[in-house]
């Protein structure tokens, strides 16, 4: 253990070396990668503690959704699940619900609950999909901005075999090395970032699909729910 932490020392300490030893040119296309990797992570953790959140919330709202035989039911403890998308898309039906039952005391449009429900499913989506294009531009960019810093690398390496007039390591090192480093530190930034977009992606389709399920389900309770007073769906 005490060995390999001293080789992780050994190396870390090479890599800052090899950076501090790189050209202008190489340290701003380096704090560029830099900049998008610390912006990317942000972005990666903020959507996954978000999502886990709803996710976990969901199931509790769902169980609780089912065991429930009208909506005032719900409505009276849907906001301790609120981190679920669920719930956003339960208040926009709710909210469809009372404008119907004040004004003719039933519920005698359905499909205006369900555009209800669709438009707030949306919103609620949306929200989770806020940022997320920033990991896509991550992924996109950042392996072209380390190309960049490769091919100025490159042409660093010449110039300096050129200006020492022989084909020597020590003439070319430096180029070669800016090159490397540039290479790698875009392909950290950029790796991270397209596998973290397609995860979250897919957890966003997911939470989707299930607003989608909880609409039909919540049709199907207001279908069920007898005409009432309005002040029984108040929370």
């Amino acid at each position: 253990m005490h060995l390999f932490s001293v080789f992780l020392s050994f190396v870390g300490g090479e890599i800052v070396e090899l950076v501090l030893q790189t050209g202008t040119v190489a340290k701003a296309v380096l704090l560029f990668l830099l900049a998008f990797s610390v912006l990317s992570w942000a972005v990666i953790l903020s959507k996954w503690i978000l999502i886990k959140s709803a996710r976990r919330q969901s199931v509790r709202f769902l169980r609780a959704f089912r065991k429930a035989n009208r909506i005032q039911e719900v409505a009276s403890m849907a906001d301790q699940f609120r981190p679920s998308p669920l719930v956003g898309v339960f208040d926009g039906a709710v909210a469809e619900f009372k404008r119907q039952m004040g004004t003719t005391g039933a519920v005698h449009n359905p499909t205006a609950v369900q555009r209800a429900m669709q438009i707030a499913s949306s919103e609620e989506i949306g929200r989770f999909e806020s940022n997320v294009p920033w990991l896509a531009i991550t992924g996109a960019v950042t392996p072209f901005i380390g190309l960049f810093g490769t091919v100025w690398g490159i042409i660093d390496a010449f110039h300096g075999l050129g200006t020492a007039g022989a084909a020597t390591l020590r003439a070319v090192a430096p180029g070669i090395s800016e090159a490397l480093i540039t290479t790698a530190a875009g392909l950290a930034a950029a790796i991270p970032a397209v596998i973290a977009y397609n995860l979250i992606i897919g957890s966003i389709r997911e939470l989707a699909s299930r607003n989608d399920d909880f609409t039909l389900e919540m049709l199907n309770l207001v279908e069920r729910q007898q005409p009432q007073p309005l002040s029984e769906v108040q929370r």
